[in-house]
């Protein structure tokens, strides 16, 4: 599995998918800090993580679409298939590795708000409870991301497939105002990563939202481990 995670974390750095994620996250982040709190003299930062949401769609998929759609067309598969580790072990390390590169940044972007604590007063629980669902967000798309590449050779497919999975994750919660069926408002309520990221972006620890958010990251992961439980026997 160790082995597995550096081959990952090498791969990101000797092509430029880890250069061009890093390099986006970044300035996307930085621009829209810049844009809904500096220069509109503002200390809100709802915005600001709300937009960050949807830079998640396009920017997760960058991240994940070679992961295993390359193994397939280079035809490294079977050396994984046949490597001394588990699946559950190899689909692991490739999702570790991911996040990694994904909480780096996360990490250097949150950065800013120590520049904007020096002209406002935050309030650091809401910042955190922003700062947690942002990660929390970006393991469940990794996740999906993973699963969604695993399916396919092609890395642009598994790309676009994702950005299509995870905007109807972001998005079925605004289906509701179209629905008068309670069960299924609830339903989409329940489903939709919007609706359990308000709690957060409050400043308020949503037990059931963390629940939710672990669910699909640990789903998809399975679903990952199952279709290469499959291949293997082919």
């Amino acid at each position: 599995m160790t082995a597995i995670y550096k081959r990952e974390m090498r791969s990101f750095f000797t092509t430029p998918i880890g250069y061009v994620f890093v390099a986006i996250y970044l300035a996307i982040s930085g621009a829209l800090f810049a844009a809904t709190t500096l220069f509109s003299m503002s200390s809100s930062l709802t915005e600001y993580f709300s937009y960050m949401l949807f830079v998640y769609v396009i920017l997760v998929p960058l991240l994940t679409m070679k992961s295993f759609s390359e193994e397939r067309k280079t035809r490294t598969e079977q050396l994984l298939l046949t490597a001394p580790v588990t699946l559950p072990g190899m689909v692991a390390a490739k999702f570790l590795a991911a996040l990694t590169l994904f909480a780096s940044c996360q990490l250097v972007a949150a950065l800013a708000f120590f520049i904007l604590a020096r002209y406002a007063q935050l309030k650091v629980a809401v910042i955190f409870g922003n700062l947690l669902a942002l990660m929390l967000v970006g393991m469940a798309f990794i996740a999906v991301g993973l699963f969604v590449s695993a399916l396919t050779e092609n890395q642009l497919a598994a790309a676009v497939a994702t950005v299509g999975i995870l905007l109807l994750f972001l998005l079925i919660g605004y289906a509701n105002q179209f629905i008068n069926v309670y069960w299924i408002r609830f339903i989409f309520s329940c489903l939709s990563v919007w609706t359990r990221f308000q709690n957060f972006g409050q400043g308020v620890f949503d037990v059931a939202a963390l629940f939710y958010y672990l669910s699909v990251t640990a789903v998809f992961l399975f679903l990952t481990v199952r279709i290469y439980d499959k291949r293997r026997y082919r």
